[in-house]
């Protein structure tokens, strides 16, 4: 199947408009949280300052504030229900096995599914930074980004930064990515797919809470997942977000390679 086809009969899809949609109006409900609240500077605190502390001090602020309250949870909604939709809901139409009869090798039609469902989960990491960049902008101004541990950096680093951010989210939720597919070849159901795959992803969160596990937790894709606060430092730091990296790939592959195994040798018969 051509990319460019599967590309419009995921766009076409109602699911797909409506996970954009939210994520586009998220940073204006931020924005409509802090007009309502008042300033966060302007609330005290206990003397810690956060990226939700700076968020209103520029467009770039805003735009990283945007990335904290969703990187946790909120992004990864959308890539286990692009990756998890994929396969089973073909089965689960029944159109399946009429997209293996024409003559396409099957590993073929599952990379095609599998590159555009990456790329929509993509897209959706950066249509929530890149909206919050624009309306903050347009409300707190242009400028600088000001730092939580202290100092700013100028527009062009700070630009340069949330892109390694974004960056980094992504590859760190190619974990969730690689259960939602595995698990769409696994099941007919659709949901069960995508519910699996974020419900996976939050015992992976729980498991790194438990202190007990010592150093284990680094083997866990969910203790890297905020690394990327080692991009908000006057001088990067990579250390963190290699690390990050490696080990949401490799359980990525592991799984991406699980869903092809399977799919090749799959009894069709819905």
């Amino acid at each position: 199947m051509p990319l460019r086809v599967e590309a419009v009969r995921q766009l076409s899809r109602r699911r797909t408009l409506v996970v954009y949609g939210i994520l586009a109006a998220l940073p204006f409900i931020l924005i409509a949280a802090f007009a309502i609240g008042g300033d966060p500077d302007e609330r005290g605190g206990n003397g810690r300052i956060s990226l939700i502390d700076t968020a209103t001090a520029s467009g770039l602020n805003f735009a990283m504030a945007c990335v904290f309250v969703s990187a946790g949870f909120l992004l990864v909604v959308p890539v286990a229900l692009f990756c998890g939709d994929t396969v089973a809901s073909e089965a689960s139409w029944s159109s399946l096995r009429y997209l293996l009869a024409s003559p396409v090798p099957r590993s073929r039609l599952l990379l095609s599914k599998l590159t555009v469902a990456l790329l929509f989960s993509a897209a959706a990491m950066i249509l929530l930074p890149l909206v919050g960049l624009l309306a903050g902008t347009a409300v707190y101004g242009w400028g600088g980004l000001e730092l939580p541990t202290g100092g700013s950096l100028d527009p062009g680093t700070a630009l340069v930064r949330l892109s390694i951010v974004v960056a980094f989210v992504f590859v760190s939720q190619l974990v969730t990515a690689g259960l939602a597919f595995w698990l769409s070849t696994v099941t007919d159901a659709p949901l069960g797919a995508v519910g699996g795959a974020v419900g996976l992803t939050i015992v992976g969160n729980v498991l790194d809470a438990v202190t007990a596990l010592g150093d284990w937790r680094q083997f866990l894709p969910a203790h890297w997942q905020f690394a990327w606060a080692d991009a908000l430092q006057p001088q990067l730091e990579w250390g963190g977000m290699a690390r990050g990296a490696a080990v949401s790939t490799a359980y990525a592959l592991v799984l991406f390679a699980l869903a092809f195994r399977h799919f090749r040798a799959k009894d069709v018969v819905s």
